[in-house]
């Protein structure tokens, strides 16, 4: 499977920025993983690919968000022994023993951090009742003045896995002990949401870009995180902020909407970041169906559809009509679960991320490895998404990309959730990169152009490519040190042996999230830090 897929102090004193060792930068491997881990478990399903969808029952709206038990602290395992709370000194240490030259990217830690988890009643796609869990990241000490008193609040949506077990409570594991190190080490209440379907959750699928369900996921989980905060020692100093990466840039955004639409009286968002996330999910889906897949989109485009099929969208009759008979069965309930990815592949439960046909047509240039033999939607499938496509063009302006009325049931889900279709009413920032090949940055590009052509004032809208050289503006250390990195990353490949063109697909496969998710969060930090100083 090709890999594919994961940060600044509060309001008071920012730290002085220091250079960072660029040989440290390609020590993160992947933070956030957009397709490769995970897989199996989950129920609904039936043996011929028929998804039943039971009518679900009225959920109060009173129960969304309602605490199910206390918080209670997630201890740190600190060689050897449990470790309720990081000071700096062992914060740092911790980072940089999990990988080596953690700290030079995320700066010292100024505040100690405990971390909680809570479980919280939400709703499933269906609108059912289930439960899911929440990670509260807690400052405290510290003799920089960031770290005590009332804090700002960080909302944190996390990237893509297909592993049941994922939980940002644990700071064993990359994503949330990095996070925790680059907001709540500086200052921020970090709030990072599991999603439903995630970390002991009862639900028995995943909601994956179903932007009314995970929104509310968000919103419940926050909403419980603010009941636990006199337990859990955490003060909210009235600034909320929402980011995310990859899945988690969508998620943010998604919330943000939501917030700003259906909650105005009960979040007061201060700003928000996008980060490489498929904003523009029409504009994507036509983009993969046209002939130019993304990387990881045979784990995360059955992952989309199943949380379709679940909010009763109706797209699919029968498994058996979107898949190859060899994977019809059964993959309504693979993700999320005990599987990685690789295991998936290795048990023929999945391609090796290939979707369509060897004769399949059309192809875009350099895609060859998304078409073989071995393949996971049928040719029919695609050739309906196809015709569909023609027939009823979207994205055809910046103004009105949504301006159309597909008929084909997957471009209808697509559609609707598309997150061109508001303004956002808070500062804010996007960012990837534009050589991306798991969400391409066109997704930004089209998010921004669709807010700009709605109104919203330049100085509130940013767009960041964090590979661009020819145009360097606030964030220029980050660009310049992204570009060094690249440049790093490819001689070592080289140095190690590899021929120009290895070198040249370890970038590639490094970059979505080794690459250019630590980046666009350290220019989230900035542009936090930014907003706080207006």
């Amino acid at each position: 499977m090709r890999p594919v897929h994961p940060f600044q102090p509060s309001h008071a004193a920012r730290p002085a920025r220091r250079p960072l060792p660029l040989t440290s930068l390609l020590l993160l491997s992947p933070l956030l993983v957009l397709s490769a881990c995970g897989g199996g478990g989950g129920g609904g399903g039936s043996g011929d690919g028929v998804v039943v969808v039971p009518t679900p029952p009225v959920v109060p709206p009173s129960l969304r968000g309602k605490l199910i038990g206390a918080a209670s602290v997630v201890p740190v395992s600190i060689n050897g022994a449990n470790v309720d709370t990081l000071e700096p000194a062992v914060f740092k240490q911790f980072l940089d023993d999990q990988q080596r030259g953690s700290s030079n990217i995320t700066g010292t830690p100024s505040c100690a951090v405990t971390t909680y988890t809570v479980k919280y009643h939400t709703v499933g796609s269906a609108g059912e009742d289930t439960e899911a869990s929440t990670a509260i990241m807690v400052p405290s000490g510290g003799t920089a003045g960031q770290c005590g008193g009332a804090r700002p609040v960080l909302l944190y949506a996390h990237g893509t896995s297909v592993l049941k077990a994922t939980d940002m409570s644990k700071l064993s594991a990359t994503e949330p002990r990095l996070i925790a190190a680059m907001f709540a080490a500086q200052g921020y209440i970090v709030v990072a949401p599991n999603y439903a379907g995630y970390a002991g959750s009862t639900l028995g699928y995943h909601a994956y870009l179903d932007a009314v369900q995970q929104a509310s996921d968000m919103v419940d989980g926050l909403r419980a995180a603010r009941l636990s905060f006199a337990a859990v020692g955490a003060r909210d100093g009235g600034r909320l902020l929402l980011t995310g990466y990859s899945q988690g840039g969508y998620v943010a955004l998604a919330t943000q909407r939501a917030m700003q639409s259906g909650y105005a009286g009960e979040f007061n968002v201060t700003a928000a970041a996008g980060l490489s996330g498929p904003y523009a999910l029409s504009l994507f889906g036509d983009s993969i169906f046209g002939g130019a897949p993304s990387s990881g989109a045979a784990a995360f485009l059955p992952m989309l559809i199943n949380a379709g099929q679940r909010a009763n969208a109706g797209l699919y009759s029968s498994s058996a009509d979107v898949y190859e008979a060899k994977y019809a069965g059964g993959i309504d309930s693979l993700f999320p679960g005990a599987l990685g990815i690789g295991d998936l592949v290795a048990a023929g439960k999945l391609p090796n991320d290939v979707l369509f046909a060897q004769d399949s047509l059309p192809q875009a240039a350099g895609y060859a490895a998304s078409f073989g033999a071995d393949h996971l939607f049928k040719t029919s499938y695609r050739d309906g998404y196809l015709a569909d496509l023609r027939a009823t063009p979207c994205n055809t302006s910046n103004a009105n990309p949504l301006g159309c009325a597909p008929a084909h049931p997957l471009r209808k889900w697509l559609l609707k959730n598309d997150l061109r279709n508001y303004v956002p009413a808070v500062p804010l920032l996007l960012c990837g990169g534009d050589q991306a090949p798991v969400v391409p940055y066109k997704n930004a590009e089209a998010a921004h152009a669709y807010f700009a052509a709605q109104g919203k004032p330049a100085g509130t809208l940013g767009l960041l490519n964090v590979d661009a050289t020819a145009s360097l503006g606030d964030y220029a250390d980050t660009q310049l040190a992204f570009g060094a990195a690249k440049g790093v990353l490819r001689l070592s490949a080289i140095l190690e042996g590899k021929s120009p063109s290895q070198a040249d697909q370890a970038v590639r496969d490094s970059y979505h999230a080794g690459l250019v998710a630590p980046f666009c969060l350290r220019a989230t930090r900035d542009f936090f830090g930014r907003v706080a100083n207006r």
